[in-house]
């Protein structure tokens, strides 16, 4: 497999995590949109990533799908197969990657608009904000290491990768010591072999 995109993406860095968990070997090719972005389009009509190209040559074009196809050939995934676990981890998973979606929204607003939406830029941070609350929120009730329990889940991951951009991309605007519970968590992990190897320093688009 070829997984595409730089891994301070939290999309990329979700799947390439997972592929590392699940033993799977694959390339990495650390496309950006903007500076590789014709050859990008020739594998991926949106021009996006990540982008994950299976032995077979099949092109998958969105994180979830990645996931999806991952977790099926997985005897054990990294998400309970099984309802109501399932659509619970699903909703805090959503929670994570949508704050990620509304993160990277906002540096994009910041940084490729002369003139920004003052609205769009509140919305934003709303909508961080109260995904941040509400993870905290779930997270404050559990007492186990990870969030499903004693083993890690695509839950953790999708958090983690959400703070870790958060963080970066947005220095200052949420500080840790407003989510103590998710902060702690996501420290654990980003210290993890994985993680660690999982990682890049966060590179503004040029």
């Amino acid at each position: 497999m070829i997984l595409i995109g730089q891994f301070d993406s939290p999309f990329v860095r979700r799947v390439g995590i997972a592929l590392r968990l699940y033993d799977l070997p694959f390339e990495h090719r650390p496309w950006s949109v903007f500076g590789d972005a014709d050859r990008l389009r020739a594998l991926n009509p949106l021009c996006r990533v990540p982008t994950l190209v299976l032995d077979e040559g099949f092109v998958l074009t969105d994180s979830h799908m990645m996931l999806d196809y991952l977790d099926s050939q997985q005897a054990t995934p990294l998400i309970p197969r099984d309802q109501p676990a399932r659509h619970r981890a699903l909703q805090s998973m959503t929670l994570a990657t949508g704050l990620a979606e509304k993160a990277v929204s906002l540096f994009y607003e910041r940084r490729l608009h002369d003139v920004t939406s003052p609205v769009w830029i509140d919305r934003c941070q709303s909508q961080i904000g109260g995904a941040l609350t509400a993870l905290e929120s779930e997270r404050s009730r559990q007492t186990s290491p990870f969030w499903l329990g004693n083993q890690i889940s695509h839950v953790d991951i999708a958090v983690t990768c959400a703070l870790r951009f958060l963080t970066d991309a947005h220095p200052g605007l949420f500080p840790a010591p407003q989510t103590p519970h998710l902060s702690t968590l996501t420290a654990r992990l980003e210290s993890t072999p994985v993680f660690t190897e999982i990682a890049q320093t966060f590179l503004a688009p040029t």
